[in-house]
């Protein structure tokens, strides 16, 4: 046992012995689906490496919350990897740093060939755990990445994106961030056509950091189902970050699912007051600082020096328990958000701890089947749903532009085939 794993083991509650073994047993039956993992932007920060793949190494325990060990003893199967990019960038070259970070990504998923392999569809999430592997897709977080180009969106698909979040923390010309300044009421016309892309594409849609008026339009417009790729519920724990109890109602009409994250103010309302109560302090430090990366750090060692109270497992099962009642057990999933916070549930400090997770529910008399769709059968469901949507579009507007050709095409007189007919007529 790695020193990590030691100081987990010590801090965490205490779990069933039979129902950890019961869940190791189901995920290694059927490896787990997470929504969302910041490991390419940890690798880009790390204040050792700087984006140096030499240099942060999976095959050993690395400094952040992701590598090689840590994913199998945490029964992943397949895994979203977040190619974030700041919406706040000085410089604003989003485009320019969204592809640096594909970039990174994909040269990560190629150094572990053995371990991970780049998967596109579904039917590569179901053949990558049979292989021995790790299903590694991208998802971009932020809608700022494309700079109102459809273009660039439909580049980033085929570089290999399969899910867009609309926004991240900054609202756009097109779309209401939760966390900003809403300016539109939700999504513009140009934000509709956004989604309608991404439905034409077979890229997911992804709601999490959304307003709710923006999920609301997004469910309207959407024809393929869309997800949170990392929200909990706001009936639970009132942040705007987390799902509106009305809008996990409307999830079954449109298929889609929210995958529970684990960051401890999106589970426990007590930290979610205290972080609150800490950003106001922090407010006179802040002022005049322009920079957002000092304004993180700055954060950071806040509340490195007032840590948060810490959630536990059990809040972290209420979450999913809770979006089971309200939306059914075949919209739920999992997206710890790893690697991009430091605020983890005591016993769900790394990508080791999912076990832990559906022991617990085993505990609280789940079935076999409902852990399986919340591990992976809803993700790949909607991962093959998205495509069939896609598949159903193209057709469609394949025979549309067909029936306009010929349309198009002026009738000749007479018979089809017939020279003479089709020939002028003599004058008189």
């Amino acid at each position: 046992m790695t020193a990590v794993a030691r100081s987990v083991a010590a801090a965490s509650p205490a779990v069933d012995p039979a129902a950890l073994r019961h869940a190791r047993r189901l995920l290694a039956r059927h490896p787990l689906v997470d929504g969302h993992n910041d490991l390419p932007w940890t690798i880009r920060n790390d204040a050792r490496a700087r984006g140096d793949l030499d240099r942060y190494d999976l095959r050993r325990p690395t400094r952040g919350h992701t590598d090689l060990a840590r994913l199998r003893a945490g029964g992943v199967g397949a895994q979203f990897w977040s190619v974030y990019i700041p919406g706040d960038l000085p410089d604003g070259r989003f485009a320019r740093t969204q592809l640096e970070q594909i970039d990174l990504a994909r040269r990560l998923i190629a150094r572990y060939p053995d371990r991970l392999m780049p998967a596109l569809t579904a039917a590569d999430v179901e053949a990558a755990p049979r292989r021995g592997r790790i299903a590694s897709l991208l998802g971009i977080e932020g809608g700022h990445a494309i700079e109102g180009s459809l273009g660039a969106l439909r580049a980033y698909y085929d570089l290999g994106a399969r899910y867009m979040t609309l926004t991240h923390n900054v609202t756009l010309d097109w779309a209401d961030s939760c966390n900003d300044v809403r300016r539109h009421g939700g999504l513009t016309a140009f934000g509709q056509e956004v989604v309608r892309e991404m439905n034409r594409l077979g890229m997911l849609v992804d709601l999490a950091h959304v307003s709710p008026e923006v999920m609301a339009d997004a469910l309207r417009v959407a024809q393929a189902p869309l997800i949170f790729s990392h929200s909990s519920c706001r009936a639970l724990t009132n942040v705007p970050r987390n799902v509106p109890d009305e809008i996990l109602a409307r999830l079954p009409a449109n298929g889609g699912i929210v995958m529970i994250t684990f960051v401890g103010p999106f589970v426990l309302q007590a930290a979610a007051d205290a972080r609150a109560r800490g950003l106001v302090e922090l407010r006179p430090e802040l002022a005049g600082i322009a920079d957002p990366a000092e304004r993180r750090r700055r954060e950071r060692a806040y509340f490195r020096a007032h840590p948060l109270p810490r959630p536990t497992v059990a809040d972290v099962a209420d979450h999913v328990e809770h979006a089971r009642r309200v939306a059914g057990p075949d919209h739920i999933g999992i997206g710890g958000d790893y690697d991009g916070n430091d605020a983890w549930p005591v016993g769900l400090e790394d990508v080791s701890g999912y076990p832990r997770l559906l022991a617990e529910l085993v505990r609280r008399g789940w079935s076999d089947r409902d852990l399986v769709k919340l591990a992976r059968g809803n993700a790949v469901r909607v991962l093959r749903e998205a495509e069939a949507v896609a598949t159903r579009l193209h057709t469609r507007r394949a025979a549309l532009a067909a029936s306009r050709t010929l349309a198009a095409v002026p009738r000749a007189a007479g018979r089809p085939g017939n020279a003479a007919a089709s020939r002028p007529a003599a004058r008189r």
